[in-house]
């Protein structure tokens, strides 16, 4: 069984935090949102190669992270873009990679930037058990946020509707593009793309597919983030510390108040400050702040400033002299 980690966006709603990062290296714990991934995927002796798939701009900073991981499965498969408006779409960009890597097994497709709750290999005993397309689904309780969304029908765990980002759901219950392929179904992606289908959201692919093929849903409760804005990442970081802050230990604090959800990362001084629900990159200093909902990346330097909601890009001087 093969599996492939979709890594290529350009994640323009979290910029200028990920304008030179890929949004799937951004710290949630003591890990990254991706390693996650891979961790999961490392351990299931099922999955003998995961293809990582990513563009040309972010290219680099792939290979250097999985030369220096831990991770022996993972290979870097890269598509001809650099910029969001080049982009082949999901699906345009899978077909490619089964193609480019000659993958003709069962497959794994899952986002590099999906945070759940659920074991990786609870799904594929699912997937392997049904013998057929399946999708992971989970309630996102609200019907204004469903219209985001891919939204399943199931009958029983059959999915028999799916509706790609519809302006007005039947329910709330969604995809959340963790996808299983199996190896006969694999063709029909260059079917449904010659057929001229839209061949960006993978949606619109489960719409077309399971008119063909059954499909199946493995629904599931606990927690999903999908880390594509400020909010939901500083919320899978809040999950992620179960109310815990999470400062570290070269880090320096004085004379500082620290709220909830408050990540704190290496080397980073807090002095006369106070900070809640927010994420302090490395070598960053923080003086005479109030700070809340807010991301502050890397050797950055804040001073005598009120910050709510603020996203400040690396290497920023912000202060106010009043």
């Amino acid at each position: 069984m093969k599996a492939v980690v979709l890594a290529g966006g350009y994640a323009t709603r979290l910029w200028p935090i990920t304008k030179h990062r890929p949004k799937m290296f951004l710290p949630v714990g003591d890990s990254t949102v991706i390693d996650q991934i891979f961790a999961e995927l490392e351990a299931d002796e099922r999955v003998d190669e995961v293809f990582v798939s990513t563009n040309e701009r972010f290219a680099d900073s792939f290979r250097d992270h999985l030369e220096n991981s831990r991770f022996e499965k993972p290979t870097l498969t890269v598509e001809d873009t650099t910029e969001e408006d080049e982009k082949f779409g999901v699906i345009g960009a899978l077909a490619q990679l089964f193609d480019r890597e000659d993958v003709t097994d069962d497959t794994i497709v899952i986002a590099g930037d999906n945070l759940i709750s659920f074991d990786v290999a609870e799904f594929i005993d699912y997937f392997q058990a049904k013998d057929s397309t399946t999708l992971a689904a989970y309630d996102v309780g609200s019907r204004e946020r469903a219209k985001s969304y891919g939204l399943v029908e199931l009958d029983g765990d059959e999915v028999v509707d799916f509706q790609e980002k519809p302006e007005d759901p039947k329910s709330t219950l969604v995809s959340i593009a963790c996808y299983a392929f199996t190896e006969d179904t694999i063709p029909l992606l260059d079917e449904y793309l010659e057929d001229g289908n839209n061949p960006d959201e993978p949606g619109w692919l489960i719409q077309w597919l399971h008119d063909r093929h059954p499909v199946y849903a493995f629904t599931f409760d606990g927690a999903w983030y999908d880390i594509g804005t400020p909010e939901s990442y500083l919320e899978a970081v809040s999950w992620k510390l179960d109310g815990q802050n999470h400062i570290a230990e070269n880090a320096s604090v004085d004379n500082t108040t620290i709220g909830e959800n408050v990540h704190v990362m290496e080397g980073a001084e807090l002095v006369n400050s106070s900070l809640n629900n927010t994420i302090v990159f490395p070598q960053t200093t923080i003086h005479d702040c109030d700070i809340r909902n807010s991301i502050i990346d890397e050797k950055t330097h804040v001073e005598n400033m009120d910050l709510a909601g603020a996203l400040i890009g690396a290497h920023t001087q912000l202060t106010n002299g009043e």
